[in-house]
C-alpha cells in the first residue's frame, strides 16, 4: 500500500528531515581522527531530543543506537562503538528522526582527516548519483527511472551499485512502500505521482557490488573489503522537479569552515 502525502503531512516530514540535516551538521563539527562513533551517537541523540524529536532508528527492529555508523568497507547499519576513528577513513552516517508523528531520513559520508584521491572520487560520484536519481523523481516517471539514473552514473564512473539494500517510502513510518532500488530499467516499476515521499539512497562500492553481513546481525560490509559510500535525501515527487525535504547545506557549511 502506497500512501500519498497531503501538503500538511509533507511540511511535517520536512520539519523532521531538517532536524536530521541539523543533526548531521553537529556530527560534521565533531568528526575527526580520534573521535569515537559512540561519542557521536550520544551527541546526536541529545541534539535530536533537545529539539523535540525522537531518534528514528533507536529501537527500530531492535537497533541499539541513534546513528548507523559505517566506516570504510562498511556499507550501512554499523553499530556505534568506542574505537577511535583513524585519519584517512571515511564514515557513512545515517540518521532518522521522528517528530510530530512523521519521519525524516538522510545519510552522508564524511572524510576523516586526509583521504586518498580514489576515495574522494567515490564520494563525489556517489553524491552525484543521488542527485541524478532525484532528477528522475518526477510525476509520470517510474521507480525504475530513478534506479537507472543512479546506476548509470555510478557504473559509468567505474563503481558498483549494491543490489540488496534499497531506498523506500517515508512518512508516518520510517520505511514505507514503495522500495526504491539504486539500479533498474527505465519505464519499469511503480508510476510516480504527486505527493509520494521517498528516501533515495545510493550505496556505491569502489570494488564489487556484493556484500556480507556481520555476526552482529546489522553491519553490512563489502565482500572485497573495499570502501563504500552512502548518501541519502528524503524527497517528494513533484511535477517537473522533485523537492528535497532534507538538506546537505548545513553540513557543507560546517565542512567549508573546518577546511
Amino acid at each position: 500500500m502506497i500512501f500519498y502525502k497531503t501538503e500538511e503531512e509533507i511540511e511535517l516530514i520536512r520539519e523532521s528531515s531538517l532536524l536530521v540535516a541539523k543533526t548531521h551538521a553537529e556530527m560534521a563539527k565533531l568528526i575527526q581522527p580520534g573521535v569515537t562513533t559512540l561519542e557521536l551517537d550520544k551527541v546526536a541523540e541529545s541534539f535530536i531530543r533537545d529539539h523535540g524529536g525522537i531518534p528514528g532508528f533507536k529501537g527500530y527492529n531492535g537497533f541499539p543506537n541513534t546513528l548507523c555508523v559505517s566506516p570504510n568497507d562498511q556499507v550501512v547499519h554499523g553499530i556505534p562503538n568506542d574505537k577511535p576513528l583513524d585519519s584517512g577513513s571515511i564514515l557513512s552516517l545515517d540518521c532518522g528522526v521522528e517528530k510530530n508523528g512523521f519521519f525524516g531520513d538522510s545519510a552522508f559520508t564524511y572524510q576523516v582527516g586526509e583521504v586518498s584521491e580514489d576515495v574522494i572520487e567515490l564520494l563525489k560520484v556517489t553524491r552525484e548519483s543521488l542527485y541524478k536519481g532525484i532528477e528522475a523523481a518526477v510525476v509520470g516517471n517510474r521507480i525504475g527511472d530513478i534506479g537507472y539514473a543512479v546506476q548509470n552514473h555510478a557504473e559509468s564512473n567505474g563503481f558498483s551499485v549494491v543490489r540488496e539494500l534499497v531506498g523506500h517510502g517515508v512518512g508516518a513510518n520510517l520505511h514505507e512502500s514503495p522500495e526504491v532500488p539504486n539500479y533498474g530499467k527505465r519505464g519499469r516499476g511503480v508510476k510516480l505521482q504527486e505527493g509520494l515521499v521517498i528516501a533515495i539512497e545510493p550505496m556505491i562500492n569502489m570494488g564489487v557490488k556484493e556484500i556480507v553481513q556481520l555476526n552482529d546481525g546489522w553491519t553490512i560490509k563489502t565482500a572485497d573489503m573495499k570502501p563504500s559510500a552512502h548518501f541519502e535525501h528524503t524527497v517528494v515527487v513533484r511535477k517537473g522537479k522533485a523537492e528535497i525535504l532534507s538538506s546537505f547545506d548545513f553540513i557543507d557549511e560546517v565542512l567549508r569552515n573546518k577546511n
